[in-house]
């Protein structure tokens, strides 16, 4: 023990403390250690030196307080225990031949520099191609990678468990190929409708669009795909009201539930719309000829809402009560496909409003009228985009797939 380095951690200024004991790591070499004197248990030490390293250091309490605390640091050799660790590999491999491929690449990370374990599993993964995969094994859960690996490249891989633990974790990290496993703009808000409202953010359409992968759309606007996964992802573990479990109701309770509150909001407010819509175009038409464009697209929703209302309640919602209740009828997609068709004017309608009216932004001389017209057609969009989301994107695929399966 006269050879061994000792740090004695009282006489270093705090905030360089965890900092020099790091860096007097890091000058190790392989077999090597120190020992840090401390007069209070260096526990956060130990917890960071685990995030950090991973179980790639020793730590071994010489003496426990009262008042010193002695504690062994050491690096371990990883030439000397590569024999070791390669027998447990070929252990490990051979008992769980089948799960991995002839041809997949295993990394052990136990043997790489703590420093230079993340890049070097980044690299790897950067060098596959597209539906090409390959295995780390390492002794403890690198759940911080996986968080890592989403963060800097964002949901083009896969991350499967093959083992977990006590002694190994080994795990498949595979390659999307482009538009592999996606979930349309239509998918992700049927799961959860908060997205949805990071969708409208970016004039996403989730509705009559929602076929359309987060890519995909984000492509055609131009928008920083990283930057709104990075908000879904946010989305996904923010703690908020739960909404309405649509995704989970029988298909005639649903279609019944689009009549009694969607049906039933156009029915109310589309009249008290329309009337103000002419009122404001009369009075602030000459300086804002926008408001003639407004006018004319909220005649042709008022029209085409109203017709397409009687279409459903009469026609298309008695069909899918039908198909709930397993009885056999002749047709349901060909309809459906014309609803949606219908669904896409009505969306292209609310984009025209948005676009003449600037985002409903109100001008310096903008009347009570004024104002109440923009708000109303605020929520109107709102309202309209949830309606066409129900239909297109949980209503219409559940009564297409019972439909299928009840003929």
């Amino acid at each position: 023990m006269t050879n061994e380095n000792i740090l004695d951690v009282t006489l270093i200024e705090p905030r360089l403390k965890h900092p020099t004991i790091i860096d007097t790591f890091d000058n190790l070499n392989d077999g090597e250690s120190f020992i840090i004197h401390n007069d209070h248990d260096p526990k956060p030490l130990y917890y960071q030196l685990l995030n950090d390293y991973g179980n790639t250091f020793g730590w071994d309490y010489l003496e426990e307080g009262p008042e010193w605390w002695k504690v062994k640091i050491s690096k371990p050799d990883f030439n000397k225990n590569l024999h070791s660790y390669s027998s447990k590999i070929d252990n490990i491999t051979s008992n769980t031949e089948s799960e991995i491929k002839s041809n997949e690449f295993v990394l052990n990370v136990t043997l790489l520099e703590p420093k230079l374990k993340h890049p070097t599993i980044f690299t790897y993964f950067d060098n596959i191609n597209e539906g090409e995969s390959f295995i780390i094994l390492n002794d403890h859960d690198p759940k911080p990678l996986y968080f890592q690996l989403l963060g800097e490249r964002g949901e083009i891989f896969t991350w499967e468990y093959l083992e977990e633990g006590p002694e190994w974790w080994k795990i498949r990290i595979y390659k999307r190929i482009s538009g592999e496993g996606e979930e349309t703009l239509g998918q992700i808000a049927a799961k959860d409708l908060h997205k949805a409202q990071i969708f409208k953010k970016y004039g996403l359409d989730f509705c009559c669009g929602g076929k359309k992968t987060v890519k995909q759309a984000c492509e055609e606007k131009g928008l920083d795909l990283r930057k709104i996964e990075d908000e879904l992802n946010q989305a996904s573990g923010s703690v908020t009201s739960r909404p309405l479990p649509y995704n989970e109701w029988n298909i005639g309770f649903l279609a019944d539930y689009i009549v009694n509150t969607h049906h039933s909001y156009l029915r109310k407010n589309l009249p008290d719309i329309r009337q103000y819509a002419e009122k404001v175009m009369n009075v602030h038409g000459s300086n804002h000829p926008e408001l003639y464009a407004v006018q004319k697209i909220v005649e042709q929703l008022y029209k085409e809402l109203t017709e397409h209302l009687v279409k459903e309640e009469n026609d298309i919602f008695p069909m899918i009560k039908e198909i709930a209740n397993n009885k056999k009828i002749s047709t349901i997609e060909d309809p459906i496909n014309i609803l949606v068709h219908e669904h896409e004017s009505v969306g292209k309608m609310l984009g025209d409003l948005r676009k003449f009216t600037a985002n409903y932004t109100l001008p310096d001389d903008a009347c009570a009228s004024y104002s109440l017209l923009y708000r109303m057609l605020n929520e109107l969009e709102d309202d309209t985009l949830l309606h066409i989301h129900l239909e297109n994107n949980i209503l219409f695929p559940k009564a297409i797939d019972l439909f299928k399966s009840n003929n």
